[in-house]
């Protein structure tokens, strides 16, 4: 969704890839709900605060509103990765969390990322489909020829997983 920073935490250089706004859009308006699930490693190792992912946050929420969409919630992981943490990705916690907090099914749900955390995460949750888009380090994930990959959707970017989702839901269910 977010171009790639290097631990951002400073809210101006929030910049949303091209047609992410669009395709989460879609999502909203054919009934989808709308989560952001972050690792955010560089408050654990206090290289910045949990106020600053909050402004980080603020500003991504204002971009996306100016487009029409709405999050429901952002999940924040602030642990650094030896820290213990519930809800760092891949772990499947936080989805957990979500459906008891709105009554999600997660079996109709997916999971969009550019890591392979985040697949693994929504496969660790029972998601539907966990997609992985060419953005970010989605690229780099797909020429690592994982394995695990081959149980994902791989697609170019937030507006084509958008697209793939829809078109596979069909009229009926979306």
């Amino acid at each position: 969704m977010i171009q790639e920073k290097k631990y951002l935490y400073r809210p101006e250089e929030v910049a949303i890839f091209p047609g992410a706004s669009a395709g989460l859009r879609n999502l909203q308006n054919a009934g989808f709900m709308l989560f952001l699930v972050t690792n955010q490693s560089g408050v654990g190792r206090g290289w910045f605060t949990l106020d600053d992912v909050a402004a980080v946050h603020t500003r991504l929420n204002s971009d996306l509103a100016h487009d029409g969409v709405r999050l429901d919630k952002i999940y924040i992981a602030p642990e650094a990765p030896d820290q213990p943490s519930r809800w760092r990705k891949p772990s499947p916690q936080v989805l957990l969390d979500a459906r008891d907090e709105f009554g999600l099914c997660l079996e109709n749900s997916y999971f969009i990322g550019d890591k392979l955390i985040d697949l693994e995460c929504g496969w660790n949750a029972g998601v539907k489909t966990s997609i992985l888009v060419r953005t970010g380090y989605g690229r780099e994930v797909e020429k690592s020829f994982d394995p695990r990959l081959a149980a994902a959707v791989v697609v170019d970017d937030l507006a084509a997983a958008a697209a793939w989702v829809l078109a596979s839901c069909g009229p009926e269910t979306a």
